[in-house]
């Protein structure tokens, strides 16, 4: 049988196993978080509220509600209600809360006695009962069964949350049956005498897991004395669970449909319990349907577990105007969506899905249904979602002129279908495109930036539909600048130091048309960014003097460097020179300042060693190897992955990031002007280091440490040998020399052999 080959995910038979207190078991899963990224089809405008748990979701078994324990609560406010109204509201319902929910066994007996006299006073802990005129009859009733009721959790509720594991229930102990009889037998109170005959039923069903035929008997045989209410579905729910264990699988789902569609507060307990087994049993299950009515049911469940279009193909044929079709097209779309949204191949989910487009077309057509414009929305979204677009166009025509009057929610959806669909049917982004964009790109903008709220629309992904759309056209017509704007993800764009200027000329533009308005509150990066990418891209370029200027503009935004970047260390340790404690702190645009000033005096021929060797370390640590690499960090900059090499669909570092020529020119100026061998032994280590990093910045590296296995770099690999050599034959007497052989791993192996140097 199609699709009826599901294993099903039990965690506990009987979700209907309750005392009138609570509801037992767990009948959530483990989910992940909530996401509908991919969606703009919204099922709330088009579906009862009542099937909302069943609105499809990836990431949780009920939506909107995920993973939750709330299954012992899950009744607590209809049981408190249903008392209150049996005491026609004299009973306090804090009281009833209390007692209902909340007090022990011991609690409720402390409670009779003080009602009966027995007790004189309540200890302190217990808060005070107010019973108004309720008789001393019907408060004696109450007390005696809620007694009662309270020994029954030990069995009947259950508290283990084991993800998907099987949770076996407590048995009932033998000798609480024969009192539980007789409390019936002796009860006049209508309303309680139901509530007895439930907690009958559900004992027999817990006394014995492989016996409990007793079950059935006790529920048919008081069945007629009472109202075929909520608490006779929940009771009926231990016989479907009965039949389950005998392996009657039709008529338990049988069951289990009838509370189902007795009531919203079934409807999850009375699903997660529904499993056809396969084609023979899902047909016995069928046979035993009194109704047209109880057959739309039970496809209407088999359709949201298992396949939405068979169940909507079987039910328009009964009845075109059931509301149970509505949440079945609205999990049909909305799977196709997750399927489009979820990476696979346009072509293969057509293939899959086609039969489920034309079964809505042709229900949309007939126009027989209780919302003719839901079925023709769905229609022409799905046809979108094939890039169908005439006719996607023509069923959203259609369904214009069907919408409820009034109804701004469908409306809303509407207009975001009629935009997407407008959007990726252009040929060209011109005049007439941008004029008629206008609106709708401000509209949709107000939604993201929450100046406009309607309630549970989609939106999210109709952003991005539209905006790669747009971004696409602009780049086939050459125009970068709104390509951007509409998709930012373009990092090649801020490499061009005129595209980045013809941004910010257009950000301080005064007289903006309205369509560059409403572009631009898509663009998410700032006149700040801009400004900031320009100046750290003309420090790698040594033009500081400009680069300072492009900081100025900026607003006061100034942020400050987690290290001092112009010192080195030996081993290279971001964190200790983070902690390192600092006479000064440096801002971007301090340290540009300080680093021109050292610039322009290396120019005069001041202090050339000291501000050589500083310049260097501030070049070394703005690349991914130093302590700065928050100078490059920036919405606009990409810092690539976090390791030395790169991975099969990384974006791979900017070179300037990575490379070392520019801190080695002026080691290499610090050491032709240092005044000792501890000064030059200390540039030559820290050349080494540069060499190294210029191994690591090689495509072929793959983090061996046979670096000679690596051709490509092998001119780098003998200049790093060389600055070892240079260590080891002219600076072997130095301080310097004896740390960077305790402190350096490579330098001590090298040292320790011949080289044949």
């Amino acid at each position: 049988m199609q699709n009826l080959t599901r294993k099903p995910l039990r965690k506990f038979l009987l979700v209907f196993s309750l005392c009138t207190l609570a509801i037992a078991g767990v009948i959530w899963a483990c989910a992940d978080s909530y996401e509908e990224e991919y969606s703009v089809f919204t099922p709330e405008y088009f579906v009862n509220k009542q099937y909302s748990p069943f609105f499809y979701t990836g990431n949780e078994v009920y939506y909107g509600l995920g993973y939750t324990d709330g299954s012992n609560t899950w009744y607590n406010d209809i049981i408190v209600d249903e008392w209150y109204e049996h005491f026609n509201h004299q009973f306090n319902k804090a009281s009833l809360q209390y007692l209902l929910l909340k007090a022990s066994a011991g609690a409720i007996d402390s409670v009779h006695r003080k009602a009966t006299g027995a007790l004189k006073v309540l200890p302190a802990k217990y808060p005070a009962i107010v019973t108004g005129n309720v008789s001393a009859k019907m408060l004696n009733g109450f007390y005696s069964y809620l007694k009662l009721a309270k020994n029954s959790e030990d069995y009947s509720v259950n508290d283990q949350y084991y993800s998907w594991d099987k949770v076996k229930p407590n048995h009932s102990p033998v000798n609480l049956g024969p009192t539980l009889v007789s409390a019936y037998n002796n009860e006049t109170d209508p309303f309680v005498k139901e509530r007895l005959w439930f907690q009958m039923v559900r004992y027999y069903y817990f006394l014995d897991e492989n016996s409990s035929a007793r079950t059935v008997k006790m529920f048919d045989q008081f069945k007629d004395h009472f109202p075929k209410n909520l608490i006779y579905y929940r009771t009926l729910g231990y016989v479907a669970g009965y039949y389950y264990r005998q392996k009657n699988y039709a008529l338990s789902n049988y069951l289990y449909s009838a509370c189902y569609d007795y009531t919203y507060k079934l409807k999850i307990p009375s699903f997660w319990s529904f499993h056809p087994q396969n084609e023979n049993d899902w047909n016995a299950t069928l046979k035993l349907a009194k109704s047209p009515e109880e057959k739309i049911t039970l496809w209407h469940m088999l359709g949201v577990q298992y396949d939405a279009a068979r169940a909507i193909r079987t039910i328009s044929a009964i009845n075109p105007k059931s509301e149970k079709l509505d949440l079945l097209l609205s999990r049909l779309i909305n799977i196709r969506e997750a399927e489009t949204g979820g990476g696979k191949p346009a072509d293969s989910v057509k293939k899959v899905d086609d039969n489920g487009k034309r079964l809505v077309e042709s229900i949309a057509l007939k126009n027989n249904t209780a919302k003719p414009y839901y079925w023709n929305l769905a229609a022409g979204y799905l046809n979108f979602l094939d890039s169908n677009y005439t006719a996607t166009a023509k069923f959203y025509a259609a369904a214009k002129n069907q919408f409820p009057a009034g109804d701004k929610m469908i409306v809303a959806q509407a207009k975001l279908l009629d935009l997407m669909l407008y959007v990726k049917g252009l040929k060209k982004m011109d005049v007439s495109a941008e004029s008629k964009l206008i609106e709708p790109l401000n509209w949709v903008a107000n939604l993201r930036d929450n100046k406009l709220k309607i309630k549970d629309l989609r939106f999210d992904n109709a952003i991005s539909v539209c905006n790669l759309a747009i971004a696409r056209l602009y780049k086939k017509q050459g125009n970068a600048i709104r390509e951007v704007c509409f998709n930012n993800s373009a990092q090649d764009f801020y490499t061009d130091s005129a595209r980045v200027q013809h941004m910010i000329d257009l950000l301080n533009k005064p007289d903006k048309t309205a369509f560059e308005q409403a572009m631009l509150r898509y663009y998410p990066t700032t006149l700040n960014n801009l400004y900031y990418h320009q100046a750290v891209a003309l420090a790698y370029q040594q033009k500081l003097p400009e680069a300072i200027a492009q900081l100025k503009k900026m607003k006061p935004e100034d942020f400050v460097l987690a290290g001092n970047p112009f010192t080195s260390r030996l081993v290279d340790c971001h964190d200790c020179d983070h902690a390192a404690p600092q006479k000064q702190k440096f801002t971007p645009l301090s340290f540009l300042q300080a680093l021109y000033t050292m610039a322009t005096e290396i120019k005069q021929g001041k202090n050339v060693y000291r501000n050589a060797y500083a310049a260097a370390n501030a070049y070394y640590n703005i690349t991914y190897y130093g302590n700065a690499r928050l100078f490059y960090e920036s919405d606009v900059v990409a810092t690539g992955p976090s390791s030395r090499y790169y991975y099969e669909g990384e974006p791979k570092m900017d070179d300037k990031l990575t490379s070392m020529q520019i801190a080695v020119k002026y080691y290499q100026l610090a050491r032709e002007n240092a005044a000792t061998d501890e000064q030059r032994a200390r540039c030559t280590f820290m050349l080494s280091k540069c060499a190294l990093n210029e191994i690591y910045n090689d495509p072929n590296f793959k983090g061996a440490d046979k670096f000679a296995d690596i051709k490509a770099s092998q001119p780098v690999i003998d200049a790093y040998y060389k600055y070892f050599a240079e260590l080891k034959e002219r600076y072997r007497n130095t301080a310097y020399y004896k740390e960077a052989l305790k402190e350096c791993g490579y330098f001590s192996d090298y040292a320790n052999k011949d080289h044949g140097k």
